[in-house]
């Protein structure tokens, strides 16, 4: 596919583009800091940037009008809306997190909510120092899963971790903790792949990883 990419410079960028390589995907438009790239319009166009360049973002989309793979996290609601008016047209992917292992941790936590209603739920993420939203999208999408419940959730900034995430279900005589452990932000390029491949097959409509994973 060729593609473009908006947040190129970013780490995330970086290994979007060494991956789409290796599938001999073509990036043919790119912006970030630096600036703006072209070399011609792109059949797809992906967001690994930050929430400040996202109406620069969507202008992109729509006057390339292609579909949209949207990986960047601490997104408001506005911006949230606006994909999903985008994706009245063309097809949206929208994720906090790419990695396939993370949606069978959540699978796994729903079973467990379901299962152990009772029980204390506590959850945790540690990302590297730079990492600005607090807590993570991740463990935004992990405290979905419990509805108005409320769930604490210890957020870690540390070093260069990458992601951690982990929910530990508790009762008065053991402990169940699920935990996911990203070594390499390659997994999330993976997913972004994965989702944009999946995206060219859908004339329009708003998905998640998940539908992606499991449609």
């Amino acid at each position: 596919m060729k593609y473009g990419l908006v947040g190129a410079s970013g780490k995330l960028g970086k290994e979007v583009i060494s991956v789409f390589a290796e599938h001999n995907n073509e990036l043919v438009f790119s912006f970030d800091i630096q600036g703006e790239w072209k070399q011609s319009d792109p059949e797809i166009l992906i967001d690994c940037s930050l929430p400040e360049a996202f109406d620069k973002m969507i202008t992109f989309a729509k006057s390339f009008n292609v579909p949209l793979i949207v990986a960047t996290t601490g997104l408001t609601d506005d911006n949230l809306n606006q994909l999903k008016k985008y994706a009245a047209n063309k097809s949206v992917v929208q994720s906090y997190n790419f990695s396939l292992g993370i949606q069978i941790l959540l699978k796994l936590t729903k079973i467990a909510n379901e299962k152990l209603p009772d029980w204390d739920v506590e959850i945790s993420e540690t990302h590297h120092r730079f990492k600005k939203d607090k807590p993570s999208g991740t463990a935004k999408m992990i405290q979905n899963i419990f509805g108005e419940r409320e769930i604490n959730t210890t957020s870690h900034r540390l070093g260069n971790v990458t992601g951690d995430h982990t929910v530990s279900f508790a009762g008065l005589g053991e402990v169940i903790s699920i935990q996911h452990r990203a070594l390499s932000r390659r997994t999330f390029a993976e997913g972004i792949l994965k989702s944009a491949e999946f995206a060219l097959k859908k004339e329009k409509g708003f998905y998640s990883f998940t539908d992606v994973v499991f449609l």
